[in-house]
């Protein structure tokens, strides 16, 4: 379970690794330089607020706020911050304008409210340079319902000339232009754009719940591109966290891009949309690449696209690239939770374990209660040298208390199980109601984790009946998802307790020829790795070693932690290859 365990975090969609070294050497981005001056031609559009009679009407406001922001940050002369970053100041009461230009990097800030009632809207707004607090604009809009997209229009064309920014014809246009005609669809869009934006997009049923919205949002208006190309996300997403890893649903993101294409081919949503679909669909680099590349000349300010591009890269094994775009991608978004989660975990998986504390300290000075930027925290020093103490403490901290209860005992499982502290992990267990625990490589059914902690506790046969149980799930599941390496090693790993050796090493093997580190240099060496771990359950142990020995000299490969505290490789340990393994990932005087 060494490898398992890495993966359960808050944020645990988003431990990837890679398999390219960057020079021990190389300073971290930022790390030995002075902060850059902030652009003069830079903004951050804070939530508006809502003065609707109706307090149903905020994911309204939240719209407004966002369709100027998405209109400001088509503009290439700009710097205009992601709307996740913005999001942490909706409280207007604790606003603190020169605080938050300088969390931002930003040199002006754009305030407003938005009212609404019946067809009638009220839009004011307010742009202010943060560094002085001096007032530079400011207008009040009222309209008809009808009237919203043209008063967001005005309000983007009014803060660039304000900012004095050059706007090409191109991006007048793409200002000015409606994104549909039909406002219910468009509340149907603003209301699963609202699911979209928050955390519980990585779940299954707020997903469906989104894509419930977009479907009734696109019948009502066929032409509603960006509806579109969220629903084809929406769908993406379905497929690649493997809640439904089918062909049938991907063919669905599939209609959706290729009908938004006929409307508007050069769109920046439908170009990344693409991007993302190349990318999760099928793991085909070259053309997902160049989809960004073109999305990013209507989209220059988006922060997704060099977020893409840098996990894409790292998935090629091209650290150095990657880095540098996860770097530019928190500087449009600098608080966005997953992009320092990506960055952090970049320079871990090389092993620099000093600048991927550095990140996430960084975040838990803006976030000190973030209970994933905690467990991302406690994973620096389980993986660096072995130690559990800072994952112990915070699991019963402040922001373990204010977590999701499951995630919360899931995680104590893991820990007990490391201390082999069999009882405690099997009062975990039982305080846990997922029936899947889910790491980067796919979801674990949680009859597993019964039989190995069965197992420890001297049951075999609970054990055996536990493993069985999971068998059953995790084969429906690799029959379902039939060509998905994950899902077949997910199987193998549990055949491998089961004792069926025949059946484990050649789904095993299987499953590293799916899906080789040439083809994904992330899961890939994950595959590999779990691969070892199932020759260490059923034998030869020389083949174990020979595969562990492989994946340790790649950087996304086991960590000293993992195979110091792992209680998969207990039938290696008396192997004096194994400990050398061991003690060449062993923490050095080197800063890591």
């Amino acid at each position: 379970l060494a490898v398992i365990a890495a993966g359960l975090f808050a944020y645990q969609w988003l431990r990837p690794k890679s398999t390219l070294t960057l020079r021990q050497s190389e300073a971290a981005p930022g790390s030995t330089t002075a902060s850059p001056p902030i652009p003069e031609k830079s903004i951050a559009v804070l939530p508006f607020e809502n003065f609707s009679d109706d307090k149903q009407n905020a994911f309204f406001a939240d719209g407004v706020q966002d369709e100027i922001l998405t209109d400001l940050a088509k503009i290439a002369d700009l710097k205009v911050i992601s709307r996740t970053s913005v999001m942490q100041y909706k409280d207007t009461a604790k606003r603190n304008l020169p605080e938050i230009a300088q969390a931002l990097k930003v040199a002006h800030v754009l305030e407003g409210s938005v009212q609404r009632a019946s067809n009638r809207v009220r839009v004011n707004a307010q742009l202010i340079d943060a560094r002085t607090d001096a007032h530079l604009w400011a207008q009040r809009y009222d309209g008809d319902l009808a009237d919203v997209f043209a008063i967001q229009a005005e309000i983007a064309q009014k803060i660039a000339d304000q900012l004095q920014a050059v706007l090409s014809p191109k991006e007048q246009a793409a200002i000015a232009a409606k994104p549909t005609k039909d406002l219910d669809a468009y509340d149907l869009y603003l209301r699963a754009k609202e699911i979209a934006q928050s955390s519980t997009t990585f779940l299954r049923q707020p997903l469906q719940e989104e894509i419930r919205l977009l479907d009734q949002a696109v019948a009502r208006d066929p032409a509603f591109v960006p509806a579109l190309c969220l629903l084809a996300r929406a769908h993406l997403q379905i497929y690649w966290f493997n809640f439904d890893h089918t062909e049938a649903r991907l063919d669905q993101a599939k209609k959706a891009i290729d009908a938004a294409a006929r409307l508007q081919p050069d769109a920046g949503e439908v170009h990344l949309a693409r991007a993302v679909f190349y990318y999760w669909g099928s793991r085909d680099y070259a053309p997902a690449l160049a989809e960004l590349s073109l999305a990013r000349r209507s989209l220059p300010n988006d922060a997704e696209i060099p977020f893409f591009t840098g996990l894409i890269e790292r998935r090629q094994g091209q650290l150095e690239d990657a880095t540098r775009h996860l770097e530019e991608a928190l500087n449009l978004d600098p608080q966005n939770a997953q992009t320092i989660a990506e960055l952090s975990t970049t320079y871990g998986v090389c092993r620099r374990y000093s600048d991927s504390a550095r990140v996430l300290d960084a975040g838990l000075r803006w976030k000190p209660n973030d209970f994933g930027f905690q467990l991302y925290r406690a994973g620096v020093d389980r993986d660096r040298s072995a130690d559990l103490r800072r994952w112990e403490e915070m699991l019963s901290g402040d922001a373990a208390r204010a977590a999701d209860a499951d995630t919360v005992a899931a995680n104590r499982m893991l820990v007990a199980l490391e201390q082999r502290n069999f009882r405690e992990a099997e009062k975990a267990l039982a305080a846990c109601n997922q029936t899947d625990i889910n790491n980067p490589v796919g979801n674990f059914p949680r009859e597993m984790y019964a039989g190995v902690v069965a197992r420890g506790l001297g049951d075999p046969a609970k054990a055996h009946t536990s493993f069985l149980a999971a068998r059953e799930r995790a084969s429906l599941a690799a029959t379902r998802q039939a060509g998905d390496a994950k899902a077949l090693i997910i199987l193998a790993l549990i055949d491998a307790y089961l004792g069926r050796k025949e059946d484990a090493v050649r789904e095993g093997e299987h499953a590293a020829e799916m899906l080789p580190v040439t083809k994904d240099a992330l899961d890939g060496t994950a595959i590999l790795v779990y691969l070892a771990s199932i020759y260490a359950q059923v034998g030869p142990l020389g083949r174990a070693l020979d595969l562990l020995d492989q994946g340790a000299h790649l950087p996304n490969g086991p960590s000293y932690g993992e195979l110091k505290l792992g209680l998969d490789w207990d039938p290696l340990r008396a192997d004096p290859r194994f400990e050398k393994i061991v003690a060449s990932l062993a923490p050095k005087d080197t800063g890591n």
